[in-house]
Parts: structure tokens; C-alpha cells; sequence
């Protein structure tokens, strides 16, 4: 190769000189509670025997009334062609009824957008509704996927840390010192992945009136409103501050309470020019979700609750054994959760050691430690902004439950 071709091929946009992977695609960080789950579930088909508490997914199957329903739209045709973008007619007036009861509100079809998962919701609704620059409020520990949607859009999320003295709420003081002239949105997941814990009605009552009093977007994520625990009860923001329903968002989905992680469905509900603005974005992304895996959904939505209600009650057994078992793990501060399927220890009182014969100074290299030594997977506090925990998902069986947090136990102990 001469000079002359030398020079060409460097200024040559299809060299690498310039990069194969966009800079805003590149800089998403791969999801941690997935990457755990993939670990847990290669080790386990090494033969090794891997206790896994990484992913959030209930371990029962989808009950029986909804897959009959998906065999049955199976065999119709309607469901073979194309349908609407935004959702089933049937599963989107479902969805408005559903709404209206736990909000007090009258929610129309059209406020409401029928996604791919629970995570396509979140990106569509951020991407309707920021610009680069703005601000969106994001109380910590959150769950892993928020702020990489939120920098997808060229705003910022900006941490607002609330600790385990707090039992992990933001106060409004707090919320408050970290709004500028850029807030745009807060984030708010009740019940809460990875803490589970779920605001009071006056909690949610406090922080929608101050977010209606700034004029800031409310997104609420709100997919595991049905696993609620020690009769606390779910509040709707909507619920508790109805004005604010011209600048909020609801998320949700199937896949928690009804244990269908696998059939993805979602849904956004907001103001009729938001939803409208999001389902022609998903018109050129995805188009609609799998028509079978709506009816499924409307099965789940109309059909019976005994299904939904034995799961919980199996989960609110599963939340009183893990938290009396984490509570005897040494350097262990365990609140006790009131939502979803998640405790979130902190574990500060233990970083500093030496565990066989390994200094552990971060919950990351805790999380390693447990793994390697232990063979138990947890996911560690640094993936939802809260360094010094680690998130525990009991939506594992009782046994292995038992059997995994002994392992911690003795391991911590020696």
C-alpha cells in the first residue's frame, strides 16, 4: 500500500477512525440483573450447584386459565394478521377499566398504549417526553433499566439517595435540593424494585403534591401494585392526587403478578397527546405486540384472582423466611420489605473483611466472594445506585431459599 492509499484509508469513514458502535448505544451498560441471572444459570448447567436470587421472576407457572386462552387465540385467525398499534380493542378498554377503579379517574381507551414488556414502556415514555438537556429526578436505590433509558434521550437522571435509615423513601426536602430550571420528570416505583418497599398514602400524597406544585411529570411505575404484603396498600398517584393526571404516566405490565415474564407485554397510561405521540413512535419501532400474547393478557385481566392471590401469598411466605434468615447473617441490616418479591440488605457491616482470605471492601466484591465461595448469586448495590447492598429476589422456591442464605450465613460467619 502506497502513502497516497495509506492517507485515503484513514480519512475513510468506514474504518476505525471512526467507531462501529454509536456513542450513545455504547455507553448503555449491559443489565446487571439479567447479566447475574446468566451467570447463576451457567454455573448451574456446569453442574455446579448455583442458588440464584438475581432475577426477578416468579418460579410459577403461568396459570392455566390464561394459557388456554393463548391456545384458543392460537387458532384464530383475527390473530394471524396485523392489529392495531397500540393495543387490542378489547385489552386497551380492559386496561382503562382497570385503571379507573385503582385511580378514581375515567380512563379512555385512548389513554392507553399496549407495549412489548414492561421495559419498552419505559423507554417509549421517556422518549415522549424528554429533550437532551432535561432533568429527570430518580430516587435511589432504583432499578437498573431507568437511567439507561433516560440517557437515551440526551437528558439526565439525577440520583436522589434515600438510605436504609430512611427505610429508602426520598423525602420532599430532599426531592426539593435537587430540582433546577432542567427538571423535566421524577420516577417513582411503588411497590419497589429493588427495595420493595411501598409509599404510604401519604408518602404518595406528599410527593404528588409537590410534583404538581412544580409542574413536573410524574412516571410511575406500578407493575407490581397487586404484591402488597402486612395489609399495607397500594396507592396510585393518580389516586392520591388526582390534578396531577394532565403530567403523569402509569406504567405496567403482566409479567410480575400474573407470572408471565416471558410473554411481554406492557403498557404505558398517560394523557391522550402523550400516548398518542409514543404509539406512533412504536408504530416505526415495533409495531403492535404479539396478538396471541394480548389475548393472553386480557385473559389475565378479566379472568379469575385465586391464581394471583395463591402466588402472593406464597411470596408473603417466601418475604417472612428470607428476612428472618437474612436477619441472622452477621453485618446484615435488613429492612423488612411490604412489596414485590425483593429485600435489599445493606451489608456495610460487613465490607472491610477478610473473607477467606479475601479482602472485601465493596458490596460488588462481596457479591463476587458470595457467589465464588458460597455459590449463591445476588446482585450487588452498585447496579441501583445504592453501593454497600445487595438485592435478594425470593421468588425462588422455600427450600432453596432456606438452603441459600445458610450458605451466606456460614460463609460470613467463618
Amino acid at each position: 500500500m502506497t502513502n497516497d492509499d495509506a492517507s485515503i484509508t484513514a480519512t475513510s469513514p468506514h474504518t476505525s477512525a471512526h467507531a462501529r458502535v454509536s456513542q450513545r448505544v455504547g455507553a448503555i451498560q449491559p443489565s446487571a440483573t439479567l447479566a447475574v441471572d446468566a451467570t447463576a444459570k451457567a454455573l448451574k448447567a456446569a453442574g455446579r450447584p448455583v442458588i440464584g436470587f438475581g432475577a426477578g421472576e416468579p418460579d410459577f407457572p403461568t396459570p392455566q386459565h390464561i394459557v388456554d386462552a393463548a391456545v384458543e387465540a392460537a387458532q384464530d385467525p383475527r390473530n394471524h394478521r396485523y392489529s392495531a398499534t397500540g393495543g387490542l380493542p378489547e385489552l386497551r378498554e380492559a386496561l382503562a377499566e382497570s385503571f379507573s377503579g385503582s385511580t378514581g379517574l375515567a380512563i379512555e381507551p385512548s389513554q392507553v398504549l399496549v407495549t412489548n414488556g414492561g421495559k419498552q414502556a419505559v423507554f417509549q415514555t421517556f422518549a415522549t417526553l424528554l429533550d437532551p438537556g432535561d432533568e429527570v429526578l430518580l430516587p435511589a436505590p432504583y432499578w437498573t433499566t431507568y437511567p439507561e433509558a433516560i440517557r437515551q434521550t440526551g437528558a439526565v437522571e439525577v440520583p436522589v439517595l434515600a438510605g436504609v435509615d430512611q427505610n429508602y423513601v426520598p423525602t420532599v426536602d430532599q426531592l426539593e435540593a435537587a430540582r433546577t430550571e432542567r427538571t423535566r420528570a421524577l420516577v417513582l416505583c411503588s411497590p419497589s424494585n429493588p427495595t420493595g418497599v411501598v409509599l404510604s398514602p401519604e408518602q404518595v400524597t406528599e410527593i404528588g403534591r409537590w410534583a404538581l406544585e412544580h409542574g413536573i411529570w410524574v412516571v410511575t411505575d406500578e407493575i407490581y401494585q397487586s404484591l402488597t404484603y402486612d395489609g399495607m396498600p397500594f396507592t396510585s398517584v393518580l389516586q392520591a392526587v388526582p390534578e396531577l393526571a394532565e403530567t403523569t404516566v402509569l406504567l405496567g405490565g403482566v409479567a410480575k403478578s400474573f407470572a408471565m415474564t416471558g410473554w411481554r407485554v406492557g403498557w404505558m397510561v398517560g394523557p391522550t397527546d402523550i400516548i398518542k405521540a409514543a404509539t406512533n413512535l412504536q408504530s416505526h419501532l415495533t409495531s403492535h405486540v404479539n396478538n396471541i400474547a394480548q389475548r393472553a393478557a386480557l385473559a389475565a385481566l378479566t379472568g379469575p384472582t385465586e391464581p394471583v392471590e395463591q402466588m402472593r401469598e406464597a411470596f408473603d411466605r417466601r418475604r417472612r423466611l428470607i428476612v428472618e434468615r437474612l436477619s441472622a447473617v452477621p453485618g446484615f441490616t435488613v429492612p423488612t420489605p411490604t412489596g414485590a418479591f425483593y429485600v435489599f440488605p445493606d451489608v456495610s457491616g460487613v465490607l472491610g473483611r477478610e473473607i477467606r482470605g479475601r479482602k472485601v471492601t465493596t458490596s460488588a466484591e462481596l457479591a463476587t466472594v458470595i457467589l465464588e465461595e458460597a455459590e449463591v448469586a445476588a446482585v450487588p448495590g452498585e447496579a441501583f445506585g445504592a453501593p454497600g447492598h445487595l438485592r435478594f429476589s425470593y421468588a425462588l422456591a422455600d427450600e432453596d431459599i432456606a438452603e441459600g442464605i445458610d450458605r451466606v450465613a456460614a460463609l460470613l460467619a467463618g
